[in-house]
């Protein structure tokens, strides 16, 4: 095996990390600096868009209830959200195989979970083998270990965690709270009991004090913490003696709520309401999303769709600065690639993706379709037009889709929307039967792109095995920057050259923040960091 004690191995380029510094600059709390140094105690009050209907971070997929695990949990690894690389942190250092299939972690010592007991490698091996056992319940993590094989005890404080297929995901994955690690005794709970935050023991800096579904969880300051990741601000014990994350759906509530002092901060802040925490003591930190962004996804085997110059005739017909300059805001990022600008090994495709209409129009004259009396085209008897289901995940997704909708009517496409509920949305997708899907996903890895378009795993495009395939099974299969990044790359391209998704706007994480709240930060995969967060008087 090779050592690999600090491993840059998801190092972005140069061009990609001065984005990144662009996009995490006001993570912080521009406030920090004029309230002196931070102080402990007090309680944060932190309002949420949405109830977190699950607490354990091995089985949630919402930004809500991840943004309350992350507090919870450690991992084995952290990630800089600057440059992607792969940081210390419960694991000291690691040595990954060639082949990408065996993974090898020194822990630290002297970490200890909150009800006491040790986290050495025999309980990394029980919380890994707990994940697996969780299956479909593990929402991400069921992929991040879905060639899982197991977690051997060296010693007790190494474990080698096995692949049975080339895994070099694994290492990002490692840094997030879905594979935080949990105590041995919390898995004599039943999951159920875990999403409720019973027994829900993890190392991180926080516990779970409370939690009343529908309104409110509490989490209180773990004494002693001492084992923080060195990319945080301080060390030792957090700052905040209480975090009360506050289930406020309504967004005027919420903005309302911290306008008038009763909220210290806000997550998800409207692109309408985002001028009123610009000024006055009031900040708003920002970061895009890594990970798949918002985009139309192509089944290419159904109706107009299986015709490449549709395809990338749909995609020159999108004005994607119209989207964001219109119904957006400036804090949000015309798409330059399937992947966001926050992910390591982004490649800037944003000739491939400018708006063209005329380049459109005559590739669709070229293809044989005919505009008809009301401007739609059409060929051989069929109508140019596909629908696009969609949920109402983030509270734009209608308003973008009805303006991609006007701005393809005038290249002769016909967009029909629907909207389903997300349950819906999610059996549609299994099922198959869809022109285009409208979503996004978060990782700070561009395995995303394997999990949800190889033909071998999630094949969303419904595309047959070939180049795609391999450039996708190339960027899994080394750990090696110099080797992924070029496999990295040409899948991007693959993806937007033949328009198996057409990529739109980057989801962006806005929070409201108020005068009296400081040093509330992202992690890499955009979701918050509250170790170094504080309240003043």
């Amino acid at each position: 095996m090779r050592q690999r004690s600090s491993p840059a191995l998801l190092a972005a380029t140069a061009a990609a990390s001065a984005l990144l510094l662009s996009a995490c600059g006001s993570a912080g709390t521009a406030a920090t600096a004029d309230a002196g140094p931070p102080r402990p105690g007090g309680t944060l009050r932190l309002g949420i868009s949405s109830n977190p209907d699950c607490l354990d971070p091995q089985q949630v997929g919402t930004n809500a209830a991840l943004n309350v695990g992350r507090q919870v949990v450690d991992s084995l690894t952290d990630q800089d959200p600057t440059s992607g690389e792969i940081k210390p942190w419960l694991a000291e250092k690691w040595e990954v195989s060639p082949d990408a299939k065996a993974f090898t972690f020194h822990l630290r010592q002297g970490v200890t979970f909150s009800d006491g007991s040790p986290l050495d490698a025999a309980a990394v091996k029980a919380s890994f083998d707990g994940i697996k056992a969780l299956g479909a319940k593990a929402l991400l993590g069921a992929g991040y270990l879905a060639a899982y094989q197991g977690a051997a005890v060296v010693d007790p404080r190494t474990v080698t965690i096995t692949f049975s297929a080339p895994s070099a995901q694994f290492l990002q994955a490692s840094s997030t709270m879905s594979l935080g690690v949990l105590a041995p005794s919390a898995f004599t709970r039943s999951a159920e009991q875990r999403c409720r935050g019973e027994g829900l023991i993890g190392s991180g800096p926080f516990t779970v004090a409370s939690f009343t579904p529908n309104r409110e969880v509490v989490l209180a300051k773990r004494a002693g913490y001492a084992w923080g990741s060195g990319l945080w601000g301080h060390q030792g014990e957090a700052y905040l003696d209480k975090v009360s994350f506050q289930v406020v759906p309504e967004p005027g509530v919420r903005t309302g709520s911290l306008a008038s002092g009763q909220l210290d901060a806000i997550t998800d802040v409207q692109p309408v309401d985002e001028p009123q925490f610009t000024s006055g003591g009031f900040t708003e930190p920002t970061r895009p999303n890594p990970g798949i962004v918002f985009n139309l996804t192509a089944n290419t085997t159904r109706g107009v769709l299986t015709d490449v110059a549709v395809r990338q005739a749909v995609s020159k017909g999108i004005d994607r600065a119209e989207v964001t300059s219109t119904v957006l805001t400036a804090n949000y990022k015309a798409a330059t690639s399937v992947l966001g600008s926050a992910t390591p090994f982004h490649t800037d495709l944003s000739k491939e993706l400018a708006y063209d209409p005329d380049g459109a129009r005559k590739a669709l004259d070229a293809a044989g379709w005919v505009p008809g009396a009301d401007g739609i085209r059409a060929k051989g008897g069929q109508r140019l037009a596909a629908g696009v289901v969609f949920s109402p995940v983030f509270n734009q997704n209608q308003s973008v889709l009805e303006l991609i909708q006007q701005q393809l009517r005038r290249i002769g496409f016909d967009l029909r929307i629907d909207l389903r509920t997300t349950a819906e949305s999610l059996q549609v997708q299994q099922s198959g039967q869809y022109d285009f899907l409208w979503y996004n996903t978060t990782r700070a890895d561009p395995d995303i792109l394997r999990q949800l378009f190889s033909t071998k795993a999630g094949n969303r495009a419904k595309i047959a095995p070939g180049e795609l395939d391999t450039a996708l099974d190339a960027q899994a299969a080394t750990v090696d920057a110099a080797q992924r990044g070029p496999a990295a790359e040409r899948a991007q391209r693959l993806i937007v050259e033949q328009a198996y998704a057409i990529p739109v706007f980057e989801l962006t994480q806005v929070l409201g923040v108020g005068p009296k709240a400081h040093g509330i930060e992202f992690e890499a995969s955009s979701r918050l960091r509250l170790f170094d967060a504080w309240v003043s008087p």
